[in-house]
């Protein structure tokens, strides 16, 4: 799994000019699953995730958690995180498991999150997606699970 994480003041995902996932402070999270990827590493990223300070206490430093901030999450599926742009000028997604693979991986993974965090949205596994934010920091992360 291949994740980019960015610290957010606010996100929304909208399909066909509908918002059908929003939050304020908190993360945006871009999901891609690994053609090689299963289950197994669902619940450690989560916990990672969860756990992980990057939010700004009063001293100024990143000592606070997405939990201690009370923030949310927005969870989008992003296959192209596997583009492999090495070879000629169109990528290719060989590495990128196949959707029927994928979703099942990235319920899962919303799941764990949501048991960790009370506020998880998402975007539409799938569908072709807008995507505003604001960046806040900016604090932008990579996580790979391979």
């Amino acid at each position: 799994m291949r994740i980019v994480l960015q610290r957010v003041k606010r996100a929304c995902v909208s399909v066909q000019n509908e918002i059908i996932g929003a939050i304020d402070l908190g993360l945006l999270l871009l999901f891609a699953v690994h053609k090689n990827d299963g289950k197994e590493s669902i619940n450690r990223l989560a916990d990672k995730i969860a756990h992980l300070r990057i939010f700004e206490g009063e001293d100024g430093k990143m000592g606070l958690s997405i939990q201690d901030v009370r923030g949310g999450i927005l969870v989008v599926s992003q296959f192209t995180l596997y583009g492999d742009c090495s070879h000629g000028r169109r990528p290719d997604f060989f590495d990128a498991a196949s959707s029927e693979q994928a979703e099942p991986i990235y319920n899962a993974f919303v799941d764990a999150l949501k048991q960790r965090i009370a506020h998880v949205e998402t975007g539409r596994f799938g569908a072709l997606m807008d995507i505003e934010l604001t960046n806040h920091g900016p604090v932008t992360l990579v996580f790979d699970s391979i």
